[in-house]
């Protein structure tokens, strides 16, 4: 049974009037992980933060950052949110030329690579890349789309991920429909990460650190 796994609070379902005062509570409720989703209005229908939000979050606060391009052409901009301060690079192999060399770049600029699955994409994907990839992210819902329900082929997807990494020690991640009563199973199926909004740790009457450490007691309890 897994032992633990890690919390990634998605940035952009904070207060983007105080982004300050939510690092200092993210730190404070033990935050693994700084979901950054950076959107185009191309990739996806809406936009999100750009790498100046970035470098000034990097400034005042050492929590590790993944960067989610949901972005056309992501070779194009690796480089920026590489020197803004990401730790991981994600991007989705659709909106990639040339797969491989996305990873490859991503690598060359010192960051961990990341691929993200859409509900559409098969694991069978990766299967030649599994050398190459430090992180997986399995989208639960369409990307670019907030308050939508899991889609239920995410956790199949969970296994069929964990299964083909075996042996491999890597991110498998779910951005979208965690629930508090959804991540105990994404967590046994072998999620060790979940990008966490609204609909956990974000937007409710608690403040944010013991909404933190509320959802990660509720989802041990249950594993």
């Amino acid at each position: 049974m897994p032992s633990s796994f890690k919390i990634s609070a998605s940035l952009i379902c904070g207060n983007h009037l105080d982004l300050k005062s939510d690092l200092k509570l993210l730190k404070r409720g033990g935050a693994d992980l700084i979901h950054f989703d950076v959107m185009d209005g191309l990739f996806v229908p809406r936009f999100g933060l750009y790498p100046e939000i970035l470098t000034a979050v990097k400034k005042i606060s050492n929590i590790p950052v993944e960067t989610h391009l949901m972005i056309e052409d992501p070779d194009k901009y690796i480089e920026l949110y590489a020197n803004s301060g990401s730790d991981y690079i994600y991007f989705h192999p659709q909106a990639s030329k040339h797969i491989s060399r996305t990873l490859k770049l991503i690598k060359l600029n010192g960051k961990k690579s990341g691929i993200v699955l859409d509900p559409e994409v098969s694991p069978e994907t990766l299967s030649y890349l599994v050398d190459d990839i430090d992180a997986v992210m399995i989208m639960g819902i369409n990307p670019g789309i907030i308050g939508h329900k899991l889609i239920p082929a995410t956790l199949k997807k969970i296994s069929l991920i964990k299964s083909m990494f075996s042996g491999h020690n890597i991110l498998i991640e779910v951005d979208g429909g965690v629930t508090p009563e959804s991540a105990p199973q994404m967590v046994k199926l072998g999620a060790n990460a979940l990008v966490c909004g609204s609909s956990t740790i974000y937007g409710k009457d608690k403040p944010l650190d013991s909404m933190i450490r509320t959802f990660r007691k509720k989802v041990m309890s249950q594993i």
